[in-house]
């Protein structure tokens, strides 16, 4: 974890291989004071030469909400649209904060928006920066939005990744979660592990990785106990040895996840990913095991065999990288119901982002002013067994969007297009942004959908209403669907934003897929530590409202423009009460946090 740089880097350096966990590059050639659009005119050789700007879609700088009274969001084009200019003094604010890991694809989308480089250290609206330990989150102001949420690191991290994963299977279930292969953390397990070696076959392989790495650095396959490095930590993995071959090789997904908020929990797939195979034919022999290029299929690893090919063409299944796309054209051609593996996948995906859940939203709630500061993208590296069974190898806080060929600028550039826009920038007011920053916790509300940071002591009769709604539906020991679904028939103000933003976010998803929540997402809510309210309203919101979006919408429409969002103009808060029952049980108001004076409030 390191610090956001205070300042614009002005150094030089290279992007990483496509496996990387960060992507280095700088800032080439551009002041300070120059638009972004000078900073990547070299940055990649392949990509098609566009048209000229007459030529080009002309595209408007904001994008409206769906709903009334709710600020529009800024727009990010493709390359070949042109974006229109905004009057200065909302241009001015179009801020953004370079390091040396923001890649050059994330440069060229936000410089074709009219973003121009932050020369402050507190002036930007977005930075795509290095992962920050978790205090330094304070430092981020509401405006602002940062690439990382604090405590992501949770599966991050491969020793982290495990141990969450194992946790999960402990409480839940191995036939819920057996999409791991079987996993020690040295020196913690080393007798453990022992234990099963001494146990297994003769020819048992075993795969051994340096917690923390990238770019296939320190990963060995091996079958003997004697090769077992003994001094420095590891996670140590029976070894897939039956993958799936595609022309006799191994191969791994990259897919690509976009978490946009924790609480209540969004989730998006991107459609396609990439498809990276080893650069020689997959053997089981032990004397192959030494073999990188046999056993490892990272890019930056096979890129140095000279037997290696490269793919021009993101809709051909040759050379030794694919788009996922091709991979999902190439299975259905052999019979295969590609669509089931995409299932799979999403499953995967959503149990271990919730594995990482308890401990985001702590550090989150902890040291982040408002939801709206945070977003991820996260690239999860999946293989397919011999049986076409998905299992997860690991997860990168920072995947590479490092982009050298055509495959690479279609897939990456169009999925961080996408993931801006998605992310929903909103151009602040000037005086925010002149404001003098503050490290302290801010007492202002949240973005649109974000529960208050900060509540003022004497509680308003709305907020009351809110919390006595939270605690309810919190509270249940056995709650079944009955129950849940009746926290749509009276929204508070607090509901009303978060599921507008909820809503409005959904609509500027490009070709990313939401995962989560979606209409099937309540069978996934008993995988959480601890329930979250925002959660279960969203997943009964499409539950009901999936087959018909479009009553849903106007519903939410009408309640923006009466103002219910705000918590202003309305007594619609004050009509939801608790049940008498539930103010009986004198231990689950006290559990749930209710003051005397708030009691008394209650009647």
């Amino acid at each position: 974890e390191e610090e956001l740089p205070d300042g614009l880097d002005g150094s030089c350096s290279q992007e990483e291989d496509e496996d990387s966990d960060s992507d280095d590059s700088s800032v080439t050639g551009a002041s300070s004071h120059g638009s972004l659009a000078l900073v990547s005119r070299n940055c990649i050789k392949c990509l098609a030469q566009p048209t000229e700007d007459q030529e080009k879609v002309l595209k408007p700088a904001l994008v409206c909400s769906l709903f009334p009274n709710v600020p529009p969001t800024i727009y990010f084009s493709t390359w070949d649209e042109r974006v229109e200019k905004l009057p200065w003094e909302q241009r001015k604010l179009l801020r953004w904060k370079m390091c040396t890991v923001t890649p050059n694809i994330v440069k060229q989308i936000v410089s074709r928006s009219h973003f121009r480089v932050s020369k402050k250290s507190n002036d930007w609206l977005g930075c795509w920066g290095h992962h920050m330990k978790s205090p330094s989150f304070r430092a981020i102001r509401e405006h602002q939005k940062l690439n990382h949420f604090p405590g992501s690191f949770q599966i991050g991290r491969k020793d982290r990744l495990w141990r969450n994963l194992l946790k999960m299977q402990a409480r839940c279930g191995k036939k819920e979660f057996n999409f791991f292969p079987q996993s020690f953390i040295l020196p913690q397990d080393i007798k453990l592990l022992r234990k099963v070696w001494e146990e297994g076959a003769s020819r048992q392989k075993w795969i051994v990785k340096p917690p923390a790495s990238a770019r296939g650095i320190g990963i060995q396959v091996i079958h003997k106990w004697s090769q077992l490095p003994k001094r420095r930590p590891l996670l140590v993995q029976r070894y897939l040895h039956k993958p799936y071959l595609i022309g006799g090789k191994k191969f791994d997904l990259r897919i690509y996840v976009y978490v946009t908020c924790y609480d209540p929990l969004r989730v998006y797939l991107f459609k396609d990913g990439l498809v990276r195979f080893a650069s020689c034919k997959y053997s089981s022999s032990m004397k192959s095991l030494s073999n990188k290029f046999v056993h490892l299929t990272n890019y930056s690893v096979n890129k140095k065999n000279t037997e290696y090919k490269s793919n021009p063409d993101e809709t051909a299944c040759q050379g030794h990288k694919w788009a996922l796309k091709a991979l999902w054209s190439y299975l259905t051609q052999k019979g295969v119901n590609s669509e089931v593996i995409w299932e799979k996948i999403k499953d995967i995906v959503i149990k271990t982002i919730i594995a990482s859940e308890p401990y985001v939203n702590s550090l989150v709630k902890m040291y982040v002013r408002r939801p709206y500061c945070c977003h991820e993208l996260f690239g999860f590296d999946i293989m397919l067994d011999e049986n076409l069974k998905p299992w997860i190898l690991e997860v990168n806080i920072s995947p590479s969007l490092h982009s050298n060929s055509p495959l690479d600028v279609s897939i990456k550039g169009q999925m961080i297009r996408d993931l801006l826009n998605l992310a929903g920038f909103v151009l602040p007011s000037t005086d925010s942004v002149a404001s003098r920053p503050q490290v302290t916790k801010s007492d202002s509300t949240c973005s649109l959908g974000g529960a208050l940071k900060e509540k003022p002591k004497a509680a308003s009769e709305h907020f009351l209403a809110e919390k006595m709604k939270k605690a309810y539906y919190l509270m249940q020991k056995i709650p079944d669907q009955d129950f849940y679904s009746s926290v749509l028939d009276i929204l508070t103000p607090d509901d009303v934003r978060t599921l507008v933003e909820t809503e409005d976010e959904y609509s500027r998803r490009g070709q990313f897929e939401r995962v989560f929540p979606t209409h099937i997402s309540m069978r996934y809510l008993r995988f959480f530590e601890q329930p979250r309210y925002f959660n279960i309203l969203v997943t009964q919101w499409e539950l009901k409202y999936y087959l018909n979006k479009h009553k849903g919408l106007e519903l939410l429409k009408n309640w923006c423009i009466k103002g219910y969002h705000t918590g202003a103009g309305t007594d619609l808060a004050r009509t939801w009460s608790l049940p008498k029952s539930f103010l009986l049980q004198k231990s689950s108001i006290q559990s749930n946090g209710f003051s005397k004076l708030e009691l008394g409030k209650l009647g």
